[in-house]
């Protein structure tokens, strides 16, 4: 696989989960690594076991439904490392449970567009200008089976905030393709990640692993491994696409 030496990385919400997972596998093929978050010792972690592995890593805090803190964010990352070669745009979350439609208040329906579909546009619309100058770049969207298969269980802000997502990385594929810029989606499904494996019995969880045909769940590092080759110049050919990782759980 194509290495990723040299390319200066922005992998927001990579504090932990999934995020951290793919901002350390990005250093370790050679990417400068932005660490994004908003937990100061959260990053200060992820920082460390980078650099301890030999690589580069610099933290930058922001809130990325603030349009004002991410332009403020990309000019730290460019006077540190220079301009972003590849965006993941992973910071995003479900502030609200599920529950049925008219029970989901306004603000709820706010909070879970603004931290994934809104925070997604924001963060593209800061990095792409630069890319485009450049003629070069790949942008990564975290998506979720939220969004690839309707569930009577299934919180719906969430899911229709990273249905969005995905529609918009099909459109930024078509707009920004004739500038050299590659935009693809991962959908994650069935991350076992520190926080969850916490919370969740073991009941649950062995629940869980036999909904995968697969029969396990997955690692960050299943995402990391993903998301290196679509940042690299091994997936040049490959733009617009929406990949399922899910251990077979979401069959499209």
């Amino acid at each position: 696989m194509s290495d990723l030496n040299g390319k200066v990385a922005l992998v927001t919400g990579s504090s932990r989960g999934i995020g951290a997972g793919i901002a350390k596998e990005f250093a370790r093929h050679g990417a400068k690594v932005v660490v994004h978050g908003r937990d100061t010792a959260a990053m200060s972690a992820v920082r460390a076991e980078i650099e301890q592995a030999g690589g580069q890593a610099i933290q930058v805090a922001a809130d990325v439904t603030s349009f004002a803190e991410i332009e403020d964010m990309r000019g730290k990352v460019e006077r540190a490392f220079g301009p972003i070669d590849v965006l993941v745009a992973n910071a995003g979350g479900t502030p609200i449970k599920p529950s049925p439609l008219e029970e989901i208040s306004e603000d709820g329906w706010h909070a879970s567009v603004d931290a994934n579909l809104t925070a997604t546009f924001l963060t593209i619309k800061s990095v792409l200008p630069g890319m485009k100058e450049r003629g070069s770049g790949a942008i990564i969207t975290i998506s979720s089976a939220a969004a690839r298969r309707p569930h009577p269980g299934s919180p719906i802000a969430y899911a229709a905030a990273k249905a969005g997502i995905e529609l918009l990385t099909k459109d930024v594929a078509a707009q920004a393709g004739p500038y050299g810029i590659r935009a693809n989606c991962i959908a994650p499904e069935g991350i076992r990640t520190e926080q969850n494996a916490d919370l969740l019995p073991t009941a649950v969880l062995e629940q869980l692993i036999e909904q995968h045909p697969l029969r396990r769940l997955g690692t960050p590092e299943d995402i990391a491994r993903a998301a290196v080759f679509l940042a690299s110049a091994d997936s040049s050919w490959i733009t617009g696409i929406v990949v399922d990782i899910a251990g077979g759980a979401v069959l499209v």
